[in-house]
């Protein structure tokens, strides 16, 4: 009989379960379930940047996608599950007690958002980000070394800190922290002990100052210095970490039961859901692979002995095995992309849902169909209009900082700014110019990568907006005046997370095998249009110098 592997898919909006022939390929079924609390944006206050997420979501979400994930698939699939594994977006940490239990699943806690994971975007702990990045350049040792040299309020001990600082009660209830990758397979195996469970290399050591020649986490003289509240913590978090073909042990009776697996399934141990994307795309040494949907994540591996002592400034990390084991995992990103797309959408819904809502001249069931038709249609009708508008026709400029700047060079204090409007600027050339923004940021990432020493010799892309935007897919080619390879599979994180599990499970010997025999391939190619990218090179060169003076003139 054939075997299977179950990816499982932790994103910002929902969790998706993707069941996996590990001979073929063959992607069997698939589940999403999207947050029923997060939905309603519980535990959310956007103009603060707090984004909070409770742990029942989780939870809630595993069950339904596997059970229904496996109701769909042919009969005897069940049986011959052999392994699965974890994504999850990060960092994402929340704070657990004693036995492992984030303390929004225990008593007295149930509706503070303090006790609940806190989103990779929430960025409540600029300030604790600040203080981190000071006492580094100061100390004897910088720990930020190997994840950029800024450490960033997306990140694991900002998070951890803000949080324990904010609310006494969850200082005092707080044992350790988890990463939400961790915490998935920890629930699986039944070991959710946080000195015991095994942690993900990937998350330690891109958001959590982990590594090895630091024997480990930051020293507890550098973190009772940054504040005497973390004093004996690191004592109870962890020292080893592990990568994504390592098992972290077999399904628990109970949730071999709730799920109708066998007992003996391997659970692997969990990573981020924009590293598994790429080995879900099939990414190889020095091809940068782009998770294209709500923000983007750039990785990019490399051997260990061609990277040698380089240290790559400004972007989020280089940590041995957190990609693909035995190759130095680096990694970049933008911290909105496809949100800000949403944000100018809604910005144009706006008298649509306080005006249109309230009118008496259309009944409700109308009303309800017209608004969720425009709705539906505003980005395909802007993009459509968009495409018409010559490159710099506008003289309109964005900057992509809407939600701060993740690299290069974090700084998430930084705020999104419009140039060059005048009384012909309309919907379409705005959009324009922020999809613009969004790829001219994309460029400076590779701009780093190269100044750095790090070459690129292609791009493959996956994620939401690669797969349904041909206008950002081409405006992104021709400012990065490269070829840009969209991988097929419509849920490449989902597949990077199976193919992890049958490394796991002891079904191939590596991920470069498990690639081979489970990669879903290309399914389209974006070439440079060469009169594009000269036009390109001029605008870009305006974005970096609008960048400058908003960043350094503007704010100061």
């Amino acid at each position: 009989m054939a075997k299977y592997t179950i990816g499982l898919d932790y994103g910002s909006d929902s969790v998706r379960s993707l069941i996996v022939n590990v001979e073929t390929g063959e992607e069997i079924s698939s589940v999403v379930f999207n947050y029923p609390r997060w939905q309603k944006q519980m535990y959310c206050d956007a103009p603060t940047n707090q984004f909070r997420q409770h742990p029942k979501d989780y939870l809630e979400g595993l069950e339904y996608t596997i059970v229904e994930a496996l109701k769909q698939a042919p009969a005897g699939v069940a049986e011959n599950v052999v392994g699965i594994s974890v994504d999850t977006t990060g960092s994402t940490p929340v704070a657990v007690d004693e036995k492992g239990t984030p303390l929004a699943l225990t008593a007295g806690f149930e509706e503070n958002p303090n006790a609940m994971f806190v989103l990779w975007k929430d960025h409540t702990a600029v300030k604790e980000a600040d203080q981190i990045n000071e006492l580094a350049k100061k100390w004897d040792i910088d720990f930020t070394k190997y994840e950029g040299g800024i450490y960033s309020s997306e990140w694991f001990w900002a998070k951890l800190l803000h949080v324990i600082r904010e609310d006494a009660a969850v200082y005092r209830a707080a044992y350790s922290w988890v990463e939400h990758c961790d915490w998935i397979p920890a629930v699986l195996t039944g070991n959710a002990n946080p000195k015991t469970l095994k942690r993900s290399r990937c998350a330690a050591g891109h958001k959590a100052m982990w590594h090895e020649a630091f024997g480990g986490l930051p020293s507890e003289e550098f973190l009772t210095a940054l504040d005497p509240m973390l004093a004996g913590l690191r004592d109870r978090l962890f020292k080893e970490t592990y990568t994504c073909d390592v098992s972290a042990g077999t399904l628990n009776e109970e949730w071999a039961n709730k799920l109708g697996l066998p007992a003996d399934v391997v659970v692997g141990v969990g990573a981020f859901d924009a590293h598994l994307g790429a080995v879900g795309a099939e990414i190889e040494p020095y091809y940068l692979s782009k998770v294209m949907g709500t923000s983007t994540c750039d990785m990019l591996i490399a051997p260990a002995d061609e990277v040698g002592e380089n240290v790559v400034a400004g972007i989020c990390g280089q940590v041995d095995g957190s990609i693909v084991p035995g190759m130095v995992g680096l990694e970049a990103g933008q911290s909105a992309f496809g949100d800000i797309y949403a944000w100018f959408k809604r910005v144009l819904e706006w008298p649509m849902k306080n005006i249109l809502a309230e009118s008496e001249l259309i009944d409700e069931a109308t009303k309800q169909k017209l608004m969720e038709e425009t709705s539906d249609k505003i980005i395909a009708k802007l993009s459509a209009e968009a495409a018409k508008i010559p490159i710099a026709e506008s003289g309109v400029v964005a900057l992509d900082w809407m939600n701060g700047r993740r690299t290069p060079d974090a700084n998430q204090a930084l705020k999104g700014a419009i140039a060059g409007l005048n009384l012909g600027s309309d919907a379409p050339r705005i959009f324009r110019a922020l999809v613009e923004a969004t790829a001219f940021g994309s460029r400076a990432i590779n701009d780093r990568f190269i100044s750095e020493g790090v070459r690129i010799d292609g791009v493959i892309a996956l994620g939401g907006v690669a797969k349904k935007s041909p206008l950002v897919m081409q405006i992104v080619a021709d400012v990065l005046n490269m070829p840009i390879k969209v991988a097929r599979s419509e849920q490449a994180c989902a597949l990077g997370s199976a193919m992890a599990a049958s490394v796991a499970a002891g079904i191939y010997a590596n991920t470069a095998e498990a690639q081979k025999h489970m990669g879903g391939g290309i399914e389209t190619e974006y070439h440079p249009i060469p009169e594009n990218v000269e036009k390109y090179k001029k605008l870009y060169e305006k974005y970096k110098k609008f960048g400058k003076f908003i960043e350094f003139d503007f704010t100061a």
